[in-house]
């Protein structure tokens, strides 16, 4: 198994946005859970991290050090991904995506890239229900909209 790339700090926080309209549903623990899996955490940190989709949590403070810029857009993108899963952004919701995105460093125009990416992949036939969500293929879209030289990058609004 290769070592994770995103520590357990960075699922604890993506609980605290599932957490930011006052509860988790189980699409969203799910969603968390599975995002931990396959990044190939330890049973423990699994264990803490489905501990903290069962109980209120703060957002905390995040440990980017060791991640790339790519990897930063990965985490906020499958934020925005857990805090629509029900249907709805609330306003919290909301205020959560954007503390966790001034904690990870992202500024506004990639957050708003990554965002309407999420959507982008929700739409593939493949859904955007938790085992269903493409966590792959929206990763390789972020680096590649990355790897796109800045002028030729869509505006805001595009996808």
């Amino acid at each position: 198994m290769t070592e994770a790339r995103f520590r357990k700090d960075v699922f604890i926080a993506l609980a605290a946005v599932a957490w930011a309209d006052g509860k988790v549903d189980p699409d969203e623990a799910d969603a968390i859970v599975r995002a931990a899996v396959e990044e190939g955490l330890s049973i423990e940190e699994i264990t803490a991290i489905e501990e903290a989709t069962k109980e209120p949590i703060d957002l905390g403070v995040i440990d980017r050090s060791g991640l790339s810029k790519e990897d930063r857009l990965f985490v906020y993108a499958v934020a925005c991904w857990i805090a629509r899963m029900d249907g709805q952004v609330s306003e919290a919701e909301t205020d959560a995506l954007a503390k966790l995105g001034e904690r990870l460093g992202i500024p506004e125009r990639p957050r708003v890239h990554a965002e309407a990416l999420v959507r982008q992949v929700a739409d593939l036939p493949s859904g955007d229900r938790p085992a269903m969500y493409d966590l792959a293929r929206l990763r390789q879209l972020l680096g590649e909209r990355l790897r796109q030289p800045s002028s030729s990058r869509p505006r805001s609004g595009e996808a």
